[in-house]
């Protein structure tokens, strides 16, 4: 391990910032507070876009592309929406710059000012429902399942690769219906869609539940979230889905003709993950040695790599691995040969273990003599020396097993740091003693919500669904509360 990369124990925060960009998934960028997503870390977004779009079609959902820019005047239609963004809102004043006087550099053109100004796209709610007023006239025309793959900026003051920062990639899913019924059902469909890709492609166990006001997005009635346990005891936010109401429809005059032949505005959605999640990833199952990645998400899951000492035996174990290579992925296993002359070995086995491969294989002269494999799980740094016959088998069900052995680990983890409190000293003693996921009594307020907040920086993640009812005491105010919510400090 080098020298210059932190432990968990050492320096959490400087532990991440050195995988992400150690393993080349992303840098900092020339352009304040955004990043360049490199194409090791590109390649496991693209697996991550792949699966969820397939999820997303599954359901019914078409993808569609809107504007980047959005005129200033939308934003101050729903009320809610603009207090939530505004202070995060880029804005384009001017469309065109010249020489400056002194023929020294580049000014603004004042005369190229914009007759109203365009906020470049936090969220496009409104431009959306802008478009959607042109494309519903009857119930005939709804449902309308539409998902945008897209960037967005919001302008933070401070930013983590990858965490937070001013421009990052996303989906956002825009659905109209003719019912709040149906409107519900499409925000609690798309939080199971993420809790099951999380789970399921991630191995991140999550808890699914429901915002407090507090904590809703901005226009929502109600936000749907999942909330995942990090290794430094904080929580991250994987995924939301908003049911809105009919508050852009009636923003914007979204209106329709029902069966009833009656004029009613439309109900909606709003649902959506972004390249957070690839935070969520890392911090979830990397270790001191580096990243981690699920099988299911890896770019490369099986890296050959050769061990020889003469070119005789570089052309002979390269032969085999080639073989080797054509056999994997003939089964349909991601599989690479590092067949470079310019590093050792040595070399090449720490790189790949760094950079999360689920699997090495070693492959040299005693290996090809005795028709035998050296098999690596970057998971648990288990060897083992297997027969070469029915390799792709072996591998595949290794694949499996390692992809179950990342979510059990991660479900004990959260097991083990999930806690439950009746009073306000205990909880600040495990919220300073490590963190985790804590369920406690709220009563119900936004200024209890606030004050435990500003003390101990822990918020509400989520009211869980279909709660245990469980009568007890706020751990801050004492009043009554009939169930228990999940505190956590987060990301």
């Amino acid at each position: 391990m080098s020298k210059d990369f932190s432990t968990r124990e050492e320096n959490y925060s400087k532990w991440y910032n050195d995988i992400v960009l150690k393993a080349d998934l992303a840098e900092n960028s020339a352009v304040r507070g955004c990043m360049v997503i490199k194409p090791y870390g590109y390649s496991i977004w693209e697996k991550m876009q792949q699966q969820l779009d397939i999820m997303f079609k599954e359901t019914g959902h078409e993808n569609a592309y809107f504007p980047l820019f959005i005129p200033k005047s939308f934003f101050s239609k729903e009320a809610s929406h603009v207090e939530g963004f505004a202070k995060e809102c880029a804005v384009v004043t001017h469309y065109r710059l010249k020489n400056s006087p002194d023929g020294k550099g580049i000014i603004v053109d004042e005369d190229a000012k914009l007759e109203e100004e365009l906020i470049v796209r936090p969220t496009s709610e409104t431009i959306i429902w802008n478009t959607y007023k042109g494309w519903i006239q009857s119930y005939r025309d709804l449902p309308i399942l539409v998902n945008q793959w897209a960037n967005v900026v919001r302008w933070e003051m401070r930013t983590r690769l990858f965490l937070r920062t001013a421009e990052f990639l996303w989906q956002e899913g825009h659905t109209a219906h003719a019912t709040e019924q149906e409107a519900i059902n499409e925000t609690e469909k798309m939080l199971e869609v993420y809790a099951e890709f999380a789970e399921e492609w991630l191995a991140i166990p999550v808890i699914k539940g429901v915002k407090s006001p507090n904590e809703r997005f901005a226009g929502a009635l109600e936000t749907y979230c999942i909330e995942a346990l990090m290794q430094d005891g904080k929580a991250l936010q994987a995924g939301t889905s908003h049911f809105l109401g009919q508050n852009f429809a009636k923003a914007f005059d979204v209106k329709f003709l029902s069966k009833e032949n009656k004029l009613e505005y439309v109900w909606a959605t709003s649902w959506g993950v972004s390249t957070r999640l690839m935070g969520a990833l890392v911090m979830s199952h990397s270790d001191d040695k580096g990243l981690i990645i699920p099988p299911k998400l890896a770019p490369i899951q099986v890296v050959i790599v050769p061990i020889y000492k003469t070119d005789e035996e570089c052309e002979k174990v390269c032969a085999k691995g080639r073989e080797l290579k054509s056999i994997l992925s003939g089964s349909g296993i991601r599989v690479k040969l590092d067949d470079r002359t310019t590093h050792k070995p040595g070399y090449k086995f720490a790189d790949w273990e760094f950079k999360g491969v689920p699997i090495r294989i070693g492959l040299g002269p005693k290996d090809l003599a005795n028709q035998t494999l050296e098999l690596a799980r970057r998971d648990t740094l288990e060897k083992d020396i297997v027969p070469e016959s029915g390799i792709a088998e072996r591998i595949s069900a290794l694949l499996k097993e390692i992809q179950s052995n990342l979510f059990d680990k991660a479900l004990k983890f959260r097991e083990k740091n999930t806690f439950s409190v009746d009073t306000y000293e205990d909880f600040k003693r495990i919220l300073n003693e490590g963190g985790g996921f804590v369920y406690a009594h709220w009563d119900g307020t936004a200024e209890t919500e606030e004050r435990i907040k500003e003390e101990t920086k822990a918020t509400i993640r989520c009211i869980p669904l279909a709660p245990t009812l469980e009568e007890g005491k706020c751990i801050f105010s004492g009043k009554p509360s009939a169930h228990r919510v999940l505190f956590a400090r987060a990301y």
